[in-house]
């Protein structure tokens, strides 16, 4: 009996420890794993967004559509006004509709870069353990220039979520943001107009 106490006291304390190894998720090396991961699909998949640009997407969004907050992006793009204006199914059927195009939009887009490399910025001292926001930067090489990218992270439970990029200084939150908003006044305020005719355009963030 002892022993099995003994046993199961050591099995609740690997759990517990386990748990607050995976709970200290690291912000820095969460957007470098997956922009490493991101830069090897690119290049093993050169010729894959001309050949079949649906499978092309997919390996982008398997990656890429965990990461980000969703929601609280889609609400962010909407404003406050337009979020009270809408009902909550619109507001559920914008996540949905904002998270389809800005995927499509950001696989387009990788698609351009070609064989570039992205280096992380890790900092020297990581101070994010008490934080609930924090930045992560990067550097995008083409190759032929240098562009700066950096990810505005949020904690969401225990773990990090992207609710915004800055690509070369276009910030994508309040591109698509002003798109919204513009869409929205030549709809007259329809929400529901609005959210059938959205569609995300960053351009290409000037990077070429």
């Amino acid at each position: 009996m002892l022993s099995l106490h003994k046993n199961y006291f050591l099995i609740s304390y690997i759990f517990i420890f386990s748990f607050f190894l995976n709970s200290e998720e690291d912000p820095y090396e969460f957007i470098d794993n997956n922009a490493q991961e991101m830069v090897k699909i690119l290049t093993e998949n050169v010729d894959l967004f001309e050949a079949n640009r649906d499978e092309y997407e997919k390996k982008i969004k398997v990656i890429f559509e965990p990461m980000i907050d969703f929601r609280r992006v889609s609400a962010s793009v909407m404003g406050k006004k337009y979020y009270l204006l809408s009902t909550n199914a619109q507001r559920r059927d914008f996540v949905e509709i904002f998270k389809d195009s800005l995927l499509d939009t950001y696989a387009e887009t990788l698609s351009q870069w070609g064989s570039s490399t992205i280096t992380t910025q890790f900092p020297a001292n990581k101070t994010y353990r008490e934080l609930k926001n924090i930045e992560v930067k990067q550097i995008l090489d083409t190759g032929t220039s240098k562009y700066p990218i950096s990810y505005k992270l949020r904690k969401n439970g225990e773990k990090w979520m992207i609710v915004n990029i800055i690509i070369n200084g276009v910030n994508l939150g309040l591109t698509f943001r002003n798109q919204f908003q513009a869409l929205a006044v030549s709809y007259n305020d329809d929400i529901e107009a609005t959210l059938k005719n959205w569609v995300s355009d960053a351009g290409d963030a000037g990077i070429s």
